[in-house]
């Protein structure tokens, strides 16, 4: 009999110490964790899409071949690709930052995953930060195969690293913000056929194919105020022409990114 109790007694302790050891303990992760996590998810949804990796990757990898192997644009005494290599380092971000994004977003918006995503434990502005992350990893790739391509074809940058980061960053940043707020704003069917239309707009009047000096001094002065052309002129200047630091550029960018940003959050409607 005693054998038996003692038996019970420890057996229940053994339960209750396992009940206490392995208690559950509801709430939501820590906030680093949620935002890693769903950058993770949101980087997977980039790369796997067809259509995203045709526009963020393939169409500026063959744009780069085409005109740097035949000469149908003017692009100045240098060599092509010296010309064409920092405007389709620009156009790349903008594919991935403005159009894939704007377009991604803007049918998740359609369809209710935004809806969803708004009351789980990660707050909205963390969703955005990983969707700006996400962005941020797959144009890191982009740069690695656009520069593995431009030096196979015969490329010489100059320049600081850090000014080309800096523009990189602030172009994201900028794109980002109008992607959001065309995302946030705009029908996913509108969304979609505004996002290709200043795509293939800003391509060739952004600076990015065509020299903007090709256009006429009217247009120059409003066409250099764009992101696109801030952001190829000051890549091009830095890595063609060695300058220093683009002030002027990043001063554009700056105001398009906070603008843009700024509208996102302020009128980003989430159903």
């Amino acid at each position: 009999m005693s054998t038996g109790t003692s038996t019970g007694t420890s057996a229940a302790t053994g339960a209750g110490s396992g009940a206490g050891r392995y208690a559950p303990a509801p709430g939501a992760a820590p906030l680093a964790r949620m935002i890693g996590a769903q950058t993770a998810f949101e980087t997977k949804l980039l790369l796997r899409n067809g259509e995203q990796l045709l526009l963020t990757v393939i169409i500026p990898s063959l744009l780069l071949v085409l005109f740097s192997a035949v000469d149908v644009v003017d692009t100045g005494a240098d060599k092509a690709v010296d010309f064409l290599a920092p405007g389709i380092l620009a156009l790349a971000v903008m594919s991935t930052a403005f159009t894939g994004q704007a377009i991604a977003t803007g049918f998740e918006r359609r369809y209710g995953v935004l809806k969803r995503l708004a009351v789980s434990p990660l707050p909205r502005w963390g969703l955005m930060t990983a969707k700006t992350l996400a962005v941020l990893v797959t144009e890191v790739l982009q740069v690695v195969l656009l520069t593995v391509i431009a030096f196979a074809l015969g490329w010489s940058p100059h320049g600081s690293p850090f000014a080309v980061l800096l523009l990189l960053v602030l172009g994201t940043a900028a794109f980002s913000g109008l992607g959001l707020l065309m995302a946030g704003t705009l029908r996913a069917e509108a969304t979609l056929a505004a996002a290709n239309l200043v795509f293939l707009l800003l391509l060739v009047g952004g600076g990015v194919i065509v020299p903007l000096e090709k256009f006429p001094d009217a247009a120059q002065s409003v066409l250099g105020l764009l992101p696109i052309s801030a952001l190829s002129d000051g890549l091009r200047d830095v890595l063609q022409h060695g300058a220093g630091m683009p002030w002027g550029d990043l001063g554009v960018l700056a105001v398009w990114a906070a603008a843009g940003l700024g509208a996102a959050g302020a009128f980003f409607r989430w159903e």
